[in-house]
């Protein structure tokens, strides 16, 4: 049992939904050990598929009877929760490690908080000061600190609209949903059919009144699939190029292979891809638009955030009323449409230079404007509209306030109200004339951003990278937590310069982990539903080890690159036995896989399960691994380019704080010793 508060304690057990009947009575236990239980008053408590069965007072109040005849009422609150199978596997782990033998009945007993071993904490070398900020020291220039820059000012320079002709580069700066893929023997005809050939079968589908098109539920349960009978029948078409020296993405294996598939399918527009926003203002859109971006040039597609807005600026200024966006204005309309045409035709132009997925990032909310879109783009790329709607007025009202402070639009407008006035009839003016998307290739983000729900509408959607796009899309939110990335504490092969291996940690290494012990103790103190995430390989499982009170979960994901035949050597025995792969590692380190190994591309590759994940999750994470891998990950968060990567630096002792949230991604670092 894990205490919640003062006078609320929560007991947690993991049962399959088509569990047998718990046959069970509470215990309550008294503050002196010497003392024995009292079992709870009345009949044996029955759970049934996550239900308490039996009469409704005794279901809600556990009475307890003392020798002195006072009875003690406790008030019983059952809460059943579908679980994914990683939180499956989080809750066995924490019952493995902290299995201890009951003191009441002899029987198995989970004790999640276990108090520390004497000593590691305590000792003075593993001592940390009080305030953990004694510890930060400055970030890299070029470190994971986006949110603190406005998000559309990190899409791509307008080169239309700059005298050089040329972009400037921009500067750098999930209850998981459980897919049922229905029988296929049970096909139902008619309207009512859906084709999805992303899943090779038909799904009969309930009606949906207010949307069109497949639905995937991301609440607790099994998601629901609903198609309107207005809704025409699903085909998927879309295939995924470029072409010249970027026709390949930087990847390897099934992702490369993925690739080429698809460029050797479909029309010459299809081998380039356009991502266009649609959505009122104040929906996430640019947010989406950013966090896509990253995702997709991490996995090494060659992809462009443009953001009219940005265009919007540079050629009519800042200053422009809300009177600017009405629709019966015909020189603000005239104005609009010009600046998105001029971004299209940036786009598209990059495109045809090589570039592989362009993000439109603008409102695009009438089917005027969208036609003009698609009739730009045809025979030359394939549109898929990506529309978000929120309808959470807590929310929308945070995003207004963001946007206010944040937007150049609001830069010279000193009064906080009356730019709030101003933005609130630019929206009004907007939803007037809104028309949601109904027409083409789309993607509808319905009610995400909590992460506490929402669905996801997919039409006329196929192809490998739009897939990965889709599942990306369902997993991400805008919960604030922190993610922790720290390397194992020093190892014996780090001591004698030798690379991979499964050694133990040397003297400064068992200091470390008794250090990060306290600092994730102290860090986390407030946070019960935090896990920890180690290699399988020793080095990370012993750094690990003096953590308690959190679910520790090993991923195979998170081992070191492999280093193939040259596993325990040092490089000086490289350069000295293999010249030739010592010259083609220091040449091409990213690209450069060690005989029978790996290379920084296949890590990348097997770490997307773990970025995926990583977005998924709303609690803290701690991600104890190794310097590759965090490199890796750390250039997601960071959006540092590729090539990068192997000269990203991760120093062993320190601890790099990412801050997930709304406002993007920020960073701190923490050295907790040299």
């Amino acid at each position: 049992m894990e205490r919640e508060s003062a006078s609320m304690w929560e007991l947690s057990f993991v049962v399959p939904p088509n569990h047998e009947t718990l046959d069970f009575k509470f215990l309550l236990k008294p503050k002196h050990g010497y003392m024995p239980c009292i079992v709870e008053e009345g009949p044996n408590r029955l759970l049934t598929g996550g239900t308490l069965q039996g009469d409704a007072r005794h279901a809600r109040l556990a009475l307890f009877k003392l020798d002195n005849e006072e009875v003690l009422e406790y008030r019983v609150f059952i809460k059943a929760d579908r679980v994914s199978p990683f939180d499956l596997a989080a809750s066995w782990r924490a019952y493995q490690d902290n299995l201890r033998p009951s003191t009441v009945r002899g029987i198995p007993d989970v004790s999640i908080n276990a108090a520390p071993e004497t000593g590691h904490e305590n000792s003075s070398s593993a001592s940390l000061e009080l305030d953990l900020e004694h510890y930060v020291v400055p970030a890299p220039s070029t470190s994971a600190n986006s949110g603190l820059v406005y998000a559309a000012n990190l899409a791509e320079n307008p080169r239309s609209l700059t005298s050089s002709g040329v972009s400037g580069d921009r500067p750098a700066t999930i209850k998981e949903m459980e897919v049922i893929i229905p029988d296929p023997s049970k096909v139902y005809s008619g309207s009512g059919m859906v084709e999805s050939k992303s899943v090779g079968t038909f799904s009969p589908l309930q009606k949906q009144d207010s949307h069109r098109g497949l639905f995937v539920d991301r609440g607790v349960g099994s998601p629901r699939l609903v198609k309107s009978s207005s809704s025409s029948t699903f085909s998927f078409d879309l295939k995924l190029d470029s072409k010249n020296k970027n026709s390949m993405p930087a990847a390897a294996g099934a992702v490369a292979a993925a690739a080429v598939a698809d460029q050797m399918l479909g029309p010459k527009e299809d081998r380039h891809l356009a991502i266009v926003l649609v959505g009122l203002p104040a929906r996430g859109k640019t947010f989406t638009a950013v966090k896509l971006t990253r995702y997709l040039r991490w996995l090494g597609h060659d992809t462009k955030h443009f953001n009219v807005g940005k265009y919007r600026r540079l050629k009519h200024g800042t200053n422009q009323s809300a009177d600017f966006f009405r629709a019966d204005n015909p020189e603000g309309m005239e104005a609009r449409n010009e600046v998105a045409a001029l971004a299209m035709d940036d786009m598209i132009a990059w495109m045809q230079e090589g570039g592989q997925v362009g993000i439109f990032d603008a409102t695009n909310s009438s089917r005027s404007r969208r036609n003009m879109l698609m009739k730009m783009a045809e025979g030359r790329c394939k549109i898929i509209f990506l529309e978000t709607i929120c309808n959470d007025e807590r929310i929308i009202e945070r995003n207004i306030r963001l946007k206010i402070q944040q937007s150049p639009d609001y830069a010279e407008e000193p009064d906080f109200e009356a730019g709030l006035q101003d933005f609130t009839t630019r929206l009004a003016n907007y939803e007037k004339v809104y028309e949601p998307v109904d027409e083409g290739s789309y993607i509808k983000m319905i009610d995400m951003a909590s992460g506490h729900g929402g669905q996801i509408q997919v039409n006329n959607i196929s192809g490998y990278l739009p897939g990965r796009i889709v599942f990306f899309l369902v997993n991400t939110h805008l919960t604030p937590r922190p993610i922790l990335l720290t390397r194992h504490g020093e190892s014996r092969d780090n001591v004698r310069g030798r690379i991979g291996g499964d050694s133990v940690l040397s003297d400064t290494g068992e200091i470390y982990m008794k250090k990060l012990a306290n600092f994730v103790e102290k860090r986390l103190k407030s946070e019960r539903t935090a896990s920890i995430w180690t290699s399988t390989l020793q080095r990370t499982i012993l750094t690990a080890s003096p953590i308690v009170g959190f679910p520790k979960i090993q991923w195979r994901a998170l081992d070191e690159i492999n280093a193939g035949v040259c596993d325990g050597m040092t490089y000086e025995e490289i350069k000295k036995n293999m010249p030739e792969e010592y010259e083609s590692r220091k040449k091409d380190k990213l690209r450069y896989r060690y005989p029978r190994g790996e290379s920084y591309l296949d890590v990348i590759q097997r770490l997307e399960p773990v970025i995926i994940e990583l977005e998924r999750q709303r609690a803290p994470v701690v991600v104890i691994s190794h310097q590759a891998v965090l490199r890796a990950l750390y250039a997601y968060f960071a959006d540092r380019p590729l090539k990068e990567i192997p000269h990203i630096e991760v120093p062993l002792h320190t601890i790099i704080e990412i801050q997930m949230g709304v406002t993007g991604v920020q960073e701190k670092r923490y050295k907790l010793m040299d």
